[in-house]
């Protein structure tokens, strides 16, 4: 496709990193797969017109039906040069299990955009798609971080912290870690406190059922150790262990846990929120008083609920993999998936996936060069058993 054009549509075929990109956009490229989500399409688009409307850098390659989306991204001004179109002929539906989109899946719109971002035509993937599917094909697509055992998704949590937002990680990638994988937990989220939030020296806490250290299993209490020991040499402070009531506080920056416990949080916590709005809702409004009441607290109200909208904290990101992929929320509006394009944005500017590896092939090195300790040891065998 030729440079300036203002839609194209451009085939699935693969191209090697070395190749110039064909889409012929310039500026800050971001992947979307457009197909996935349980809004449509055109939820997406939207979300790309309002997030092109505050940066003129992005560029979007945008994956999914081609007629359709044309004929969305026409009727949005703000997209006007800055879209180009890869036609796919299949889509990944929340009820696809990751192995059959691993054996079939080639011509979806997920898979477009991953291999997009494996091709060096663009930055970073979003996706409103099958989380499952879209890790999937993400650690086939682009493969580990040398170094990395286990990939990790994080999350942004709203918080009392100067920047709004604390990370957590894991939330849902693996349901299982030893305390190998949480150090490595921790080396990533706090590369992901510093590039995506630019804090430079970010804390870090270790989510248990106590604050004393002889609490929690053994797996966590060797882990302490080993963050404890790698937060000098990789310019973070380790706080310790945290408690469920740390995590939206101003005492940590990054919570580290395993998939099965962050997922259930953040699930209790998207819940708890919703809960709150509705018994807000009902109470403003069950007598006249109340409602004038809501009237004159209107202002403070709005407020509120901006700074509790998870709408502002969509997009999980994919850690510990060679390219960076955010998971948007399924049913995000276009205010969601501005949000997510935002984050990816940020990540992208930053040389995030770049940075990531360096910081993980470095502790790497450290740890390699000095004699394992008696926790190492124990964990090593462990794994070996």
């Amino acid at each position: 496709m030729a440079a300036g054009t203002s839609i194209g549509t451009t085939p699935g075929g693969s191209t090697s990193p070395e190749t110039p990109p064909e889409h012929g956009l310039t500026g800050t490229v971001i992947s979307v797969d457009a197909m996935g989500g349980d809004t449509g399409p055109a939820a997406v688009v939207g979300g790309l017109a309002i997030a092109a409307e505050k940066n003129p850098d992005i560029a979007f390659l945008l994956h999914g039906d081609a007629t359709e989306l044309t004929a969305l991204v026409a009727k949005r001004r703000a997209l006007d040069g800055r879209v180009a179109i890869r036609g796919t002929s299949d889509v990944v539906t929340m009820h696809d299990k990751p192995s059959q989109v691993m054996r079939g899946g080639k011509d979806t719109s997920m898979w477009s955009a991953i291999d997009a971002v494996r091709n060096g035509e663009a930055t970073v993937c979003v996706s409103c798609g099958n989380t499952g599917a879209l890790m999937a094909l993400s650690m086939v697509r682009l493969r580990k971080v040398p170094g990395i055992n286990r990939p990790a998704i994080a999350c942004l949590w709203p918080s009392r912290a100067k920047s709004g937002f604390n990370v957590m990680l894991d939330v849902g990638a693996d349901i299982k870690a030893d305390a190998q994988d949480l150090l490595q937990y921790a080396l990533m989220g706090a590369s992901y406190a510093r590039n995506g939030l630019g804090n430079p020296t970010p804390r870090i806490g270790l989510l248990n059922v106590g604050t004393e250290e002889h609490k929690g299993r053994a797996e966590l209490k060797a882990a302490h150790d080993l963050i404890a020991q790698a937060a000098p040499d990789n310019d973070f402070e380790f706080v310790g262990f945290v408690e469920g009531g740390d995590i939206p506080s101003d005492k940590v920056d990054v919570i580290v846990t395993d998939g099965f416990t962050g997922n259930v949080a953040l699930k209790t916590a998207e819940g708890t929120a919703a809960l709150i709005r509705d018994f807000l809702t009902q109470a403003f409004e069950k007598t006249p008083w109340s409602k004038i009441a809501a009237m004159l607290a209107y202002t403070s109200l709005r407020r509120l609920s901006k700074r509790i909208d998870p709408r502002r904290v969509n997009g999980g990101v994919f850690l510990g993999l060679n390219g960076t992929v955010v998971k948007s929320h399924g049913s995000a509006d276009a205010t969601g998936v501005a949000a997510a394009i935002k984050l990816a944005f940020i990540l992208a500017q930053s040389g995030f996936t770049e940075r990531l590896a360096a910081r993980v092939a470095s502790a790497g090195r450290a740890r390699e060069s000095g004699a394992a300790t008696p926790e190492e040891e124990a964990v090593s065998g462990s794994a070996n058993g």
